[in-house]
């Protein structure tokens, strides 16, 4: 008896099928040649989604640089392309058959939505490697004096992997260092899906210690991508390879002249829990677990201390206001990695409470950072990788003033 497709690979195959046999049915109606290119084209760029769906989203070996460029971003690409170029191939071909020329105007129309299509994706691409800081006060009442000023440097969601450009990192470290921080944190999606790229995350970790030298150290939280790669191993690799504090459902208390302040690590809830809830994951030596637990975390916090959170997650933000933390700062929605800033608006915006930007909800403040890497795709238009710069100010009224991005510099001064 042969086997039947799940509903949704089957209409996946369906969608597949149909698209690519419009485009190669056009191309071989102009010359057999170009049929041939197209099928091959179609074979080369759905294979790979193909294997990739059958290993239940995993690759059987580590992707290599050169994998994820000559098979993977292609695979890729053509997926982001194919819905609109067979669709407007489509409205082509009825179009041209009321005029009697339907194989011309659907392989004209195909060929404009295709130049079209790859230069919104080039313009993605450059803005993938366009690097922006981003100056963000945060009014704190109840913040004590001695930590008026204090600056703490963001960045998030690296998805540090195979496709990472080491030079992108070495500026992100450099814009890092020119900011001057206190603090540095990195606000999860340390790695992009595999637990083998902590050695290249932490190799980087160091660089950006050396180059930012900052006195509060820097401190490190989970993020969704980070449990997929395995949170065990993960973690592990932190803690062997690096002098990063990583802060899990924990709490590092900053003493300055006899006051304090509570830096607040949550976990992640693609690891599962919520507040008062667990989820432990076994790890080779020990127990290990990125699943949030917010009562764990307030626990350990001094009573009267002020809290800074870090949460990956912006849909914490609510639970961790309500708490009492003061500021928390977030990444994970990218903007949509498509946004129109001046308009507050991203692609992330009609999902999300909390896509983009700053929040306030009474005394408690939210920042959502764009993210400094990329997930998928190079691709960024509008919401450009960021490093940010977050001041903390003793204030009588609590408030969030983000200013404008500004293109960080290329060289160091």
């Amino acid at each position: 008896m042969a086997t039947r497709l799940p509903p949704a690979l089957a209409r996946l195959a369906a969608y597949l099928v149909a698209s690519w046999g419009v485009l190669v049915a056009l191309a071989a109606s102009a010359h057999a040649a170009l049929g041939a290119a197209a099928a091959v084209a179609a074979v080369y760029t759905t294979a790979p989604l193909v294997a990739f769906l059958l290993r239940r989203g995993a690759w059987r070996r580590y992707p290599t640089a050169a994998f994820r460029l000559f098979v993977v971003r292609p695979a890729l690409y053509a997926q982001l392309l194919l819905p609109v170029v067979a669709a407007v191939a489509l409205v082509g071909l009825l179009v041209g058959a009321a005029f009697g020329v339907a194989p011309a105007a659907g392989r004209w129309a195909a060929a404009v939505a295709f130049v079209a299509g790859a230069l919104v994706l080039v313009a993605g691409w450059v803005g993938s490697r366009r690097l922006v800081v981003r100056e963000v006060e945060a009014r704190v009442p109840g913040l004590p004096a001695v930590f008026d000023g204090l600056r703490v440097v963001q960045l998030s969601d690296l998805h540090v992997g195979p496709q990472t450009s080491r030079h992108f990192l070495a500026r992100a470290a450099r814009a890092a260092a020119a900011l001057r921080p206190d603090l540095v944190v990195l606000t999860g999606d340390l790695v992009d899906d595999r637990a083998e790229d902590v050695d290249g995350f932490a190799a980087w970790v160091g660089e950006l210690q050396d180059a930012a030298a900052p006195p509060l150290g820097t401190v490190l939280i989970p993020g969704n991508h980070d449990v997929y790669a395995g949170w065990a191993q993960v973690a592990q690799g932190l803690r062997r390879l690096t002098t990063a504090r990583v802060l899990v459902n924990d709490v590092h208390v900053v003493r300055r002249g006899g006051a304090s302040l509570a830096l607040l690590g949550t976990g992640d809830p693609a690891a599962g829990g919520g507040a008062g809830a667990r989820r432990v994951v076994e790890a080779p030596g020990g127990t290990e677990s990125a699943a949030v637990d917010l009562a764990r975390a307030f626990a350990r916090v001094p009573p009267g201390v002020p809290v800074v959170a870090f949460a990956h997650n912006p849909a914490l933000w609510p639970d961790l206001a309500e708490r009492g933390a003061a500021l928390t700062l977030s990444g994970h929605t990218h903007w949509g990695q498509f946004a129109l800033p001046r308009r507050g608006w991203s692609l992330a915006s009609p999902f999300l409470e909390h896509a983009m930007g700053g929040y306030q909800r009474g005394d408690a403040l939210l920042y959502v950072h764009p993210g400094t890497g990329f997930w998928g795709v190079p691709f960024r238009i509008g919401a450009y990788p960021e490093v940010a710069a977050v001041t903390l100010r003793a204030a009588p009224a609590a408030g969030l003033a983000v200013g404008e991005a500004r293109p960080a510099a290329r060289r160091a001064a």
